[in-house]
């Protein structure tokens, strides 16, 4: 059933972020699809479908974004949001823990892009946004296998970007500060924990409840999602909340030296 409306694909939407941006897609009038990995037990919103889709395989996000195009004519937009947070000292977390992240966090965001691309540079329009974070631009102790697969998505939506905007296509960034999300509570914990971390991981999660509960509503950067998705000459990179504008202005403007302390200060950390 091939539809007049614009239709965006929205991955990882089952909760969080991903489904307050479905709704608010909904809203602006499209017509969207809402994918996570087992959505048979799930409510969709009003206005949204849900279909399975898991980004760490190549079959299912080839069958799925298929099946998109074949149902509804079209894909006008592609929101890259299913990811993992992680917790953990580096030397605590195993290679193959940092490559099972990055599998989902960044491999599943390339593969969704690969699969949805030939169809937009086709019909000769499209946006892809990505979901990023402030810790695409900034470190952040104990979440080094996260804060990298952010940063790799920061290089390749920008790199790609310019390789695609010839075709009417673009490639878009969402830097979210902490928002109230069950981010934390749903992270990936050290597969090797060690003792000598013990009490800084301890000192980390109580950093991370305290941003974690003062942090954005998922409609603060739902709202950015659509604005990146609709504006008619949108920018490279849109932060959401008043916190992301804030950390992401430092990071351009604030001496090294003094951002490193700040940084530390933050993270509760001695020096």
């Amino acid at each position: 059933m091939a539809t007049h409306r614009p239709v965006a694909l929205i991955t990882g939407a089952s909760s969080g972020i991903g489904n307050t941006t479905a709704r608010a897609f909904v809203t602006a009038g499209f017509e969207v699809i809402g994918t996570g990995r087992s959505t048979s037990g799930l409510t969709p919103p009003a206005g949204v479908t849900f279909f399975d889709l898991d980004v760490t395989s190549d079959e299912s996000v080839t069958a799925a974004v298929q099946e998109v195009i074949k149902r509804f004519g079209r894909i006008d937009v592609l929101v890259n949001n299913a990811g993992l947070g992680s917790a953990g000292a580096v030397e605590e977390n195993s290679v193959a823990q940092a490559q099972s992240l990055f599998n989902l966090n960044f491999f599943g965001l390339v593969r969704m892009t690969k699969a949805v691309l030939p169809h937009m540079r086709a019909q000769g329009r499209g946006r892809i946004v990505n979901l990023s974070s402030v810790l695409g631009v900034i470190p952040q102790p104990y979440m080094a296998l996260y804060v990298a697969a952010k940063h790799a998505i920061e290089g390749y939506s920008e790199s790609l970007d310019h390789e695609v905007r010839e075709h009417g296509v673009r490639v878009l960034l969402v830097e979210p500060g902490y928002t109230r999300t069950a981010f934390d509570a749903n992270a990936a914990q050290p597969d090797t924990p060690l003792p000598l971390y013990a009490e800084r991981r301890r000192v980390f999660d109580e950093v991370v409840a305290a941003a974690m509960k003062t942090g954005d509503d998922p409609a603060v950067v739902a709202k950015e999602i659509v604005t990146a998705a609709t504006a008619p000459k949108p920018k490279l990179r849109y932060t959401a909340g008043p916190l992301a504008s804030r950390i992401t202005t430092a990071r351009r403007l604030v001496p090294a030296g003094i951002f490193d302390k700040q940084i530390r200060r933050f993270n509760r950390m001695p020096g």
